[in-house]
């Protein structure tokens, strides 16, 4: 016990060795989301007219007002979060608006359909929404396999629902969240040499 107490010590403690590696989770969190920011807000940008009538249409949208201004907002927050997050530039600020983003994404978009993504009938999260599809989509199975190449068909995964719940937005919004507090990263990013430089430049006029 006593052995496996100094282990825990020295780790927790010496964190001299490790101090040096403290930017490799945010560079990696950076990495994660980058793609994701970048493929929704050119997705928006390549199909703005039709993304701005989504946001505003009540029937069949989102129903919300001056669709064009916060379609453009939400798409450019986006794509250039996106850019950002792959250089490691001003990662604290952006992260603010993008975590906006994912907070009305999950409110407008995803709230009511709970949590998951996808349809899963055996997950304790399931409800009672999941529970249905989970008929509908035995159904289309057997559908499927008595009308059409059901091995090929499933020959690069199964057939899912998407439930579209908010579990996605919800773990964009919390690592988002802890780039906010952690910064883009020791050593990785422009960040970090931009803050160097100034801390180096502000001995330099203090001299």
């Amino acid at each position: 016990m006593n052995h496996i107490v100094g282990l825990y010590r020295r780790l927790e403690f010496s964190s001299s060795g490790l101090r040096h590696l403290d930017g490799l989770p945010s560079l990696l969190l950076r990495l994660y989301l980058a793609p994701v920011m970048l493929q929704a807000g050119w997705q928006k940008l390549s199909n703005f007219e039709s993304t701005a009538a989504w946001f505003g249409n009540p029937d069949w949208g989102l129903g919300l007002p001056m669709p064009e201004v916060l379609a453009a907002l939400a798409a450019g927050t986006e794509f250039l979060g996106g850019i950002l997050l792959i250089v490691g530039f001003a990662v604290r600020w952006i992260s603010i608006p993008l975590m906006f983003t994912m907070l009305v994404a999950a409110v407008t978009v995803h709230w009511q359909n709970g949590w998951l993504a996808i349809s899963d009938a055996g997950s304790w999260l399931a409800n009672d929404r999941v529970l249905e599809a989970a008929e509908r989509l035995e159904r289309g199975r057997d559908i499927l396999r008595e009308h059409g190449h059901y091995d090929w068909l499933t020959g690069r995964g199964s057939f899912v629902i998407l439930n579209n719940g908010i579990e996605f937005a919800a773990t964009y919004f919390i690592m988002l969240f802890s780039l906010l507090f952690t910064g883009a990263g020791r050593y990785v990013s422009l960040d970090y040499w931009v803050g160097q430089w100034a801390i180096a430049r502000s001995s330099e006029v203090a001299q």
